[in-house]
């Protein structure tokens, strides 16, 4: 009854089957692996020291170029003489809005090192940064693109005001070489607010975390697809051979099916 099955018909079924289940369940689990990656990111992210936390010691700035996932909201330590100052608005913390008081550190390297001193109130003043040789420690953060993370690239602001943190934004107002990086400080002083790093980019559990999770369903229900498929023409088949083999017409098969 199922000598079909050796015809070249259905051994073009049986060989798109047999590849196509393979196929669905490496897919089906490649999604769930990425989704479970950016689980365990996302938990790294969480479990990392911040800048205000302070439980791990804080390594060369050199040593955590450039910032990628391992290494942004590392404390990074760099030394130099504090420049330029700017103000970028905008900034919200602990529901209210404010700005970010960023200070370039030039460091001996003869770079610049963009530094979040803190957060500051909406209608406060800026204090000035300290002078001759010091050291900052903070958490290391990658440059901001304009409408990453919700910020955008603000246009016509005030002289001393920067829309986004990036080196790409400083190039034209600083004469040095700007870190495509920046670092949020530990201790902030009188009048700012300490500013949390922020957990790096795909890390967090957002919108393609669950459509990797949404694809693996997908896929093993491809897969599950293809065999109630094969299943059901097969079942088809074999009962057209049945019912040839009775000497049944293929229009009375039916009926004379459902009388036996």
């Amino acid at each position: 009854m199922y000598r079909f099955l050796l015809t070249p018909r259905w051994w073009g079924i049986n060989v798109f089957v047999l590849l196509a289940i393979p196929f669905c369940l490496f897919m089906g689990t490649w999604q769930l692996g990425r989704f479970e990656d950016r689980v365990d990111s996302h938990r790294s992210a969480e479990q990392r020291p911040s800048a205000g936390a302070g439980r791990a010691a804080a390594v060369p700035l050199e040593e955590l170029l450039p910032v990628d996932k391992e290494t942004s909201g590392r404390l990074a330590e760099a030394s130099g003489r504090f420049g330029k100052q700017f103000l970028v608005p905008g900034r919200e913390l602990d529901g209210k809005t404010g700005s970010y008081v960023l200070t370039l550190l030039h460091t001996d390297g003869g770079k610049a090192l963009p530094v979040v001193r803190g957060w500051l109130p909406a209608g406060g003043a800026a204090p000035a940064p300290p002078g001759g040789e010091v050291t900052v420690t903070g958490a290391l953060q990658a440059s901001e693109n304009a409408g990453s993370n919700g910020v955008r690239a603000a246009g016509g602001l005030p002289e001393g005001q920067l829309g986004i943190i990036s080196a790409a934004s400083l190039v034209n107002l600083v004469p040095d070489e700007v870190y495509d990086a920046w670092i949020t400080v530990v201790d902030s002083p009188s009048g700012l607010v300490p500013v949390p790093a922020a957990a790096a980019a795909g890390t967090g559990l957002d919108l393609k975390a669950f459509q990797n999770l949404g694809y693996t369903g997908e896929w093993f229900a491809f897969a599950g697809f293809v065999l109630f498929m094969w299943f059901r023409l097969a079942r088809r088949e074999a009962e057209a051979a049945r019912d040839r083999e009775l000497g049944l017409p293929a229009q009375d098969a039916p009926e004379a099916r459902a009388r036996v």
